[in-house]
């Protein structure tokens, strides 16, 4: 093609979301990132960490209505990429019944424990291979459960739900599905067991489609507006992770792993079948899906989370920028000791800094000093402490898989981060290749282009890998 549709990827981000324009011009791509929502947890005390969801719906329609004024020719789709595990229950009209909790939200510690005495971990890990963590949304479901909520009410997970506000019915696009914990991995459907087992309502989850399906007009008064008139709705891989690892172009180049490093890090390799042994459970290491019915094979760990949470606290003494901490921890020698990183003390939003004196404190270690002035030092320490837990985590794919990747690349905010890059490079041995922050955006560009060219069908993954490839040499704006 000399040129391709017009286009627009909203990315509902953990820190911000952000909405981009692909346009043409004489057969050359150019995105323009047309508008950026911060957004955070917002403590409603007895009510829990909730998502202000009806800000960040407004706020992209208000980006949407920016793109139709930004286009010089008609948008044929609209795709929306996002955290998993979060959704929103709806009332008999539709309508939200509350604001989303956030995974981060504590309710989910009692809930998992009570599923494990219904449903061991193990059994559990053997039948959907997601990894053990609070945060699926099965021990949310089932949190909802112990408070009385009312479970036979629809839910939606969050990228899907900004689908339906435009127009979609209600769906649960695959890649995101699987990150539940309710997906059997060997049939690909919800686990009808798992839903009677827990007492939960196996109607009121959506129906499954698969990345890439069109679901349909955009919807309402943005429908009106004429650089919408004829927009499909498209569900790409609505986790923002499987659009990312679809955005690196590089599906045809050897055995590889993929860095997405943002305010989670999540290390692994895309492979043909899922690994359910009790050996990749002990690790901790999920199967989410893919395209073309592969699995993305990863482990999650905190990232960025813990030096934003640090930033968080010092913004009142001093507003960092983050590429000024970044210069300044490089010139420092490595630290005294590394962090453990996934102490469960470091999942909630709060003193950041504290938490991680009070592990220092636990080895034996002097704790670093409190005030904003030692960001730096906090940098370095997370940074070291990330490269090397990389460096374990390849091995554990290693031994799992029972291939050694021949290179990593790196998606998402922490591909911009050189003085990490050099660390984790250093720390692997291998080959590590950065590639566009924005990685979860050329995914979503490249699953919908693909799906425009081939309307009808399965997805071709080779189709969107060659579209990631083009894309990937675009800078945005």
């Amino acid at each position: 093609m000399s040129t391709g549709p017009a286009l627009v990827a909203i990315d509902l981000g953990a820190e911000s979301c952000r909405l981009s324009l692909l346009q043409w011009s004489q057969g050359k791509p150019s995105i323009t990132m047309l508008r950026r929502i911060p957004h955070e947890v917002i403590d409603h005390g007895v009510n829990g960490l909730r998502w202000d969801f009806d800000r960040i719906c407004a706020e992209i329609e208000a980006g949407l209505r920016v793109c139709a004024g930004n286009t010089k020719d008609p948008i044929q789709s609209i795709g929306v990429t996002g955290w998993a595990v979060d959704y929103v229950r709806l009332d008999t009209a539709g309508n939200p019944i509350a604001q989303p909790y956030s995974y981060r939200d504590p309710r989910t510690t009692a809930a998992m424990e009570a599923v494990h005495k219904i449903i061991p971990a193990a059994d559990l890990y053997a039948t959907t291979g997601i990894q053990i963590q609070p945060i699926n949304t099965i021990y949310q479901l089932y949190a909802d459960k112990l408070s009385g909520a009312p479970i036979s009410s629809p839910w939606v997970n969050l990228p899907e739900y900004v689908l339906h506000r435009l127009g979609a019915p209600l769906i649960a696009e695959y890649t995101n599905a699987t990150h539940t914990g309710l997906i059997n991995a060997g049939t690909r459907t919800w686990s009808d067991k798992i839903f009677a087992e827990l007492g939960l309502d196996a109607s009121a989850a959506p129906d499954l489609v698969s990345p890439g399906t069109v679901l349909g007009p955009l919807r309402g008064a943005l429908s009106n507006l004429p650089a919408f008139a004829g927009a499909q709705l498209i569900a790409p891989a609505c986790h923002d992770t499987a659009s990312a690892v679809a955005g690196i172009p590089a599906h045809s180049s050897g055995t590889w792993a993929y860095l997405s490093s943002g305010t989670w890090s999540l290390m692994g390799m895309v492979l043909p079948a899922p690994i359910l042994t009790p050996q990749a459970c002990r690790h901790s290491f999920t199967n989410l899906g893919f395209l073309d019915d592969k699995i993305m094979f990863h482990r999650g760990m905190h990232g960025m989370w813990l030096l934003r949470q640090c930033l968080n606290t010092w913004d009142q003494q001093r507003e960092w920028n983050l590429s000024e901490i970044i210069a300044e921890a490089s010139q420092l020698p490595g630290p005294d000791g590394l962090l453990d990183l996934e102490d469960p003390s470091f999942s909630t939003p709060g003193d950041m800094a504290a938490r991680i004196n009070q592990q220092r404190e636990q080895h034996g270690l002097p704790a670093l000093p409190r005030e904003s002035h030692a960001a730096p030092r906090y940098a370095n320490l997370i940074f070291h402490s990330l490269a090397r837990r990389y460096a374990a985590l390849l091995d554990d794919l290693t031994l799992l898989t029972r291939q050694r990747p021949e290179a990593l690349y790196v998606v998402g905010g922490g591909a911009r981060n050189e003085y990490l890059h050099a660390l984790t490079a250093n720390a692997l041995g291998i080959p590590v290749h950065r590639c566009s922050v924005e990685s979860s955006t050329l995914g979503n560009f490249a699953i919908q282009w693909a799906r425009i060219e081939n309307p009808s069908g399965p997805l071709d993954p080779q189709s969107v890998a060659a579209k990631a490839s083009t894309l990937a040499t675009v800078e945005f704006s």
